[in-house]
Parts: structure tokens; C-alpha cells; sequence
């Protein structure tokens, strides 16, 4: 029987969602991966905010955050990656949770960052943190649910093994 996706062809946008990413949980990734002494690398993307990202309201659209998340989603799995993966898989959207946290004005430079906190079946989840690059301040976080589909059939398609190591780093003592 092939593994299913729920909801994958309606994405859920689920603005203002009760998750909040606390300090000490960051770079927690699955149990068993945790247990092998690996964390989730990081994956940062530097952006600038444009004119055409501005809202009436005079700072980014709520909908630029959602397409900066999947444009650090996209080049964190180009950059990481297995060639064999990239041509076999494609990623889509299941659900998006974002807690927008700050504004952004025109002119500021971005920082995308993300990383897979786990991976299971089909599906991957995925936390992005958005903050502004001059002050540190935090504008956004998210946790996106990602399904694999089969790039010739388009079908949901189990995640093939191996396919997380190249998202992971071994954890040190200090770290």
C-alpha cells in the first residue's frame, strides 16, 4: 500500500499557531538521530526586502514570510542533497505554521534560517527561523510539514535511506 500524504493537495496556512520554538529546544532532532550522538545542520539564506514585498500596512506581506520559508526549505535540500535524491524526489507543502513575531521594513536584509527537525514515511518537518540581519531581531518563526512525492508519478513515496544523512552533523560535547 503507498504511503499517503495527508492533505496534499490543499496546503493549510496556519497564521498565528500556538508553537513557539523555545532556546534549549533548538537543533533537537529526532530521537533516534539524537541518540546517535547527530543534530539537524543549519541552513541560512541572506534576503533583502523589496519594494514589492510591502504591504499597505508598510511592512512585509504576512505572504512573503511563506515564500522566504520555502525558498531556504528549497536551497537548504539543493545544497545538502544527494544528486540521486534531487532527481527522484519532489517536496510538497502539507501545512505551514507561522508565529509572526516582528515587523520588516523595505531596505532590511533577512536571515532564513533553517533546518529538518525529523523525518518519517513520506514526510519531513521542518522549523525556519526569520530575523532581521543588522540587530538580531526575530521576525517570524515557522514549522512547515514537507511530503515527498515520486518525481515521474507524483505519488506520495517513501523517503529513501540515507536520504537524511547529509542534514545532520555530529553533536560535540560542547555543542
Amino acid at each position: 500500500m503507498p504511503h499517503r500524504c495527508p492533505a496534499i493537495l490543499s496546503n493549510h496556512l496556519g497564521v498565528g499557531s500556538a508553537w513557539q520554538l523555545k532556546k534549549d529546544e533548538r537543533g533537537q532532532a529526532d530521537p533516534a538521530a539524537a541518540a546517535a550522538g547527530r543534530r539537524p545542520v543549519r541552513y541560512e539564506l541572506v534576503l533583502r526586502v523589496g519594494a514589492d514585498d510591502i504591504d499597505d500596512l508598510g511592512h512585509v506581506n504576512n505572504l512573503v514570510y511563506v515564500r522566504w520559508v520555502q525558498e531556504v526549505a528549497r536551497a537548504h535540500w539543493e545544497s545538502a542533497a544527494r544528486a540521486e535524491d534531487r532527481a527522484s524526489l519532489v517536496w510538497v507543502v502539507v501545512r505551514h505554521e507561522i508565529d509572526y513575531l516582528h515587523p520588516a521594513v523595505e531596505g532590511d536584509e533577512i536571515v532564513a534560517r533553517t533546518w529538518v527537525e525529523s523525518w518519517k514515511g513520506a514526510t519531513s518537518h521542518r522549523r525556519t527561523e526569520i530575523g532581521r540581519r543588522s540587530d538580531g531581531t526575530p521576525l517570524a518563526r515557522a514549522h512547515t510539514v514537507w511530503c515527498a512525492l515520486d518525481a515521474r508519478t507524483w505519488r506520495p513515496k517513501r523517503l529513501p535511506t540515507g536520504l537524511s544523512a547529509p542534514f545532520l552533523e555530529e553533536t560535540t560535547e560542547e555543542g
